[in-house]
């Protein structure tokens, strides 16, 4: 596998960027576009998402249906993610079909249709699927935690949008969204796999070349302050577990502090993968929280969340309650063992073996050829791609005094949102 990558810009401002990896006959081709619910304004929230739905619904070139066929006729597979800060389309195929995925990411560019029936159709799937995840404690604690975390800057929506925009949204607001954002200088194009670069170039600028530039979009969110003071928030609703997500203000991922960060997540819950696919093979058993609060039987499981993110977001520490046990219990063990990070030096030996894992998990998630092309356009989003190359080096820079000076810089109680989900009859939400 070659570490080598080709960066260039065709003439209308497209990013590419290729990297050949010969070691399996398929290849695996991303468009990224920089466009996310960091991009919505109150009001539109989820427009994002709904654009990555419109946009499989057909071209005239291709009609809603014919190129999942076609894809799906060669043995590839294709799919689409909307996220924070981005909007991704992929496909992974054998070798010799890239020209399929590159004649139809082009066309859905500038060609697709926004039938307002298709609209209307698609309005009722995803508020369905919005429905679907209230039903869903995690989901309902995280989005009322994200709403006091954030006073104004979008990261306090949730990606799926509120109920409210969803019905508030029309065709021409859809399709307004699509032409802002959906242009070939607001957009990373990556392959990654079995091909020979010079040609996929020169087709990639014949394929492009009479697409235009558009004019620069607006990103109008900016970074804010974490409230001074913990906030409380309680959610109440079906179901008959307790949850508690422990939430503080992390850096965003171009910040110096977010890799010491990493290795402070690895050590204190468990390495957290930042591949959408995932990675296996690393245990948390080892962390400092499970063994607090598993191993000693006052919760079911704990889990750490880290994101990498253009402004800074939200690191949360995951709890399931063990049944017959105190909510404050709990809260006050890991409390404890995050004031043990803040006041006593971690030794040399605990710090190597987090990152160690945390190490371990980024190559399980970044060794197959899908991964290879989703990682040369994931660290564009929100540094460089260089970022990923580095990523192994700068955790191995990382000492005992950085995990204590980010769990004393971070982890402060009046920096915290204590988040906790209460099973009950009604369902309401209180802070």
């Amino acid at each position: 596998m070659t570490s080598e990558i080709i960066q260039t810009r065709l003439p209308n401002g497209m990013q590419v960027m290729l990297k050949e990896i010969h070691n399996a006959p398929i290849v695996s081709h991303w468009v990224w576009y920089r466009v996310g619910s960091r991009d919505e304004i109150p009001g539109l929230t989820g427009i994002s998402h709904w654009v990555e739905h419109m946009q499989f619904k057909g071209t005239p070139a291709h009609p809603e249906g014919s190129l999942d066929q076609a894809i799906s006729r060669v043995g590839g597979v294709w799919n689409a993610f909307t996220y924070l800060d981005w909007t991704t389309f992929f496909e992974t195929l054998p070798y010799d079909q890239l020209e399929l995925a590159m004649e139809a990411e082009a066309d859905r560019m500038v060609n697709a249709i926004y039938d307002p029936q298709e609209v209307a159709s698609e309005r009722t799937v995803i508020i369905s699927e919005r429905e679907g995840s209230e039903n869903e404690p995690l989901f309902r604690l995280g989005e009322a935690i994200a709403a006091a975390a954030f006073r104004s800057h979008p990261y306090r929506n949730e990606v799926v949008g509120s109920k409210e925009d969803l019905h508030r949204i029309q065709r021409d607001d859809l399709y307004r969204h699509y032409r802002t954002h959906y242009i070939p200088n607001n957009a990373v194009l990556c392959v990654a796999g079995d091909f020979e670069s010079s040609p996929v170039l020169d087709r990639l600028a014949e394929i492009y070349r009479d697409i235009p530039a558009g004019d620069p979009p607006p990103h109008p969110a900016q970074p804010e302050e974490p409230a001074d003071g913990e906030q409380r928030v309680v959610v109440t609703g079906p179901g008959e577990t307790t949850f508690i997500e422990l939430t503080y203000h992390s850096p965003a991922a171009s910040d110096p502090d977010f890799f010491p960060f990493t290795v402070l997540d690895s050590l204190l819950t468990g390495p957290t993968s930042l591949n959408m696919f995932g990675g296996g093979g690393v245990t948390n058993k080892t962390s400092r929280l499970y063994r607090a609060v598993v191993e000693n039987e006052l919760a079911v499981s704990v889990h750490g969340g880290l994101q990498a993110t253009i402004d800074p977001f939200l690191y949360g520490i995951d709890l399931t309650l063990r049944p017959g046990r105190e909510v404050d219990a709990l809260v006050q063990a890991v409390e404890d063992e995050i004031n043990r990070l803040q006041d006593d030096p971690v030794s040399a030996d605990e710090v190597a073996r987090a990152i160690k894992q945390a190490r371990a998990l980024f190559a399980y998630g970044s060794e197959n050829i899908t991964n290879q092309g989703f990682w040369l356009g994931y660290a564009e989003m929100f540094a460089q791609y260089e970022w990923f190359t580095h990523y192994v080096e700068r955790l191995a820079e990382v000492t005992p005094a950085d995990v204590q000076r980010m769990a004393q810089k971070y982890l402060g109680a009046n920096r915290r949102i204590t988040g906790i989900y209460l099973p009950g009859e009604t369902s309401e939400v209180s802070a």
